[in-house]
């Protein structure tokens, strides 16, 4: 996978404006796993790209109107299908992950790199999920020094006890071995 100034040639690019700067000295060292569905536990429907464009129709689902108006991001989306679409580039500084802590280090969005899986904590993610996340893993290390394999986290691990995703249906063995395949060529 080619990276130019952030942005994954292979991904479908929609530019969110819910994004600013690392502050100087950062840059992405840590990978964080999450996942999203819209309208919860349901998939499709184009609602994700929405809600990260701040065009979320808060009249189409009650659960909408509850989140409407929150400004967040994530670098990039990986659908079921395993297609790839990217809302902010990986030099950027991507709203994702909220309140956290990794390592000692508190707001990890200035120095993380968030990918969302299409999907719910309790449903089984997809092969082509976990393919695609791995590509896209290993080309993340090669292009950011500082970022390594031990420096990958779901969004539960920085944000315990407010969040739950990946949740337990991510399969971390698979992806491992997967990322390890992948980066051996």
């Amino acid at each position: 996978m080619h990276l130019n100034e952030g942005w994954l040639s292979a991904a479908e690019h929609c530019p969110s404006p819910n994004f600013n700067q690392r502050p100087a000295n950062q840059v992405p060292r840590l990978l964080v796993i999450h996942n999203i569905s819209l309208p919860p536990e349901k998939f499709g429907g184009g609602y994700i790209q929405d809600f990260f464009l701040n065009r979320l129709d808060p009249s189409v689902d009650p659960y909408f109107a509850t989140i409407a108006t929150l400004q967040v991001s994530a670098h990039l989306l990986i659908e079921r299908t395993g297609q790839l679409v990217q809302f902010v580039s990986f030099d950027q500084r991507a709203w994702h992950a909220g309140q956290s802590e990794y390592a000692g280090c508190g707001n990890c969005n200035d120095f993380s790199i968030g990918i969302e899986l299409e999907g719910a904590d309790h449903t089984p993610y997809t092969e082509q999920q976990y393919q695609q996340l791995a590509r896209v893993t290993a080309a993340l290390i090669d292009y950011y020094p500082a970022m390594t394999p031990e420096h990958i986290t779901g969004h539960e691990d920085i944000a315990p006890g407010r969040k739950t995703d990946p949740g337990p249906a991510f399969n971390r063995e698979h992806f491992n071995r997967l990322l390890t395949m992948e980066r051996q060529g």
